[in-house]
């Protein structure tokens, strides 16, 4: 009974994100410091707070703990090294040279960096805090989770690709592949350290280097 009342609230909070998510990105255009540090906490984790207290369980089931910190920033740093290596290799497979120029616009880094920690924050707690957590339980599978969390993850980003940012069929399928590598790499973290800041440090880690070196 426990297992289908999970995949009931994990199938209700999946569609909500899909669907509503989705119609944002299509609809609204917003700044991302409103959309990313404002709408994003509002639409993807107050839902969360109802589901957990349906479960009767605290925030510490999505990950948000002090536990295992240290090594969640270890195996951050390791994964956040690789993918800055992959962005530069995909810089110079688009310059044909190594082009450094960021792209962060002209108010310096700090807003940018606290909007990858807001967007991070919001999109780990929701898929790896909640959505693989969950489904690892009721499958008793780590990779069929990760596997099936992941491909979800990719296919909430559909709707930026073509509406927001409207990239070509090429270069939204490169960037679909390679939000599902993160995917992976993110819930295989979370995994290994049962703490959602692994997951969240990764992101911020993964999302850079494609500002820096895109």
């Amino acid at each position: 009974m426990r297992k289908e009342l999970t995949v009931k609230y994990l199938t209700i909070y999946a569609v909500y994100i899909l669907i509503v998510w989705g119609f944002y990105r299509v609809l609204f255009k917003l700044p991302d410091n409103i959309g990313e540090t404002i709408l994003k906490p509002i639409i993807w984790l107050t839902p969360l707070f109802f589901l957990l207290k349906k479960e009767k369980l605290g925030i510490s089931s999505l990950g948000i703990t002090l536990k295992n910190l240290f090594p969640a920033i270890y195996l951050s740093l390791g994964l956040g090294a690789i993918f800055a290596i992959e962005a530069i290799f995909l810089n110079f497979l688009k310059y044909k040279t190594f082009n450094f120029g960021a792209n962060i616009g002209e108010g310096g880094l700090i807003l940018p960096l606290a909007i990858s920690f807001a967007t991070a924050f919001s999109e780990e707690v929701s898929f790896r805090g909640y959505i693989f957590n969950r489904l690892w339980g009721v499958l008793n599978n780590e990779w069929l989770a990760n596997i099936l969390t992941s491909f979800f993850w990719a296919l909430v980003h559909i709707p930026v690709t073509i509406f927001v940012w409207k990239l070509s069929l090429a270069s939204a399928l490169l960037y679909l592949f390679l939000t599902l590598l993160f995917g992976i790499g993110s819930a295989f973290v979370f995994a290994r350290t049962k703490n959602v800041f692994s997951s969240v440090f990764l992101h911020v880690l993964w999302a850079w280097p494609i500002i820096l070196f895109r």
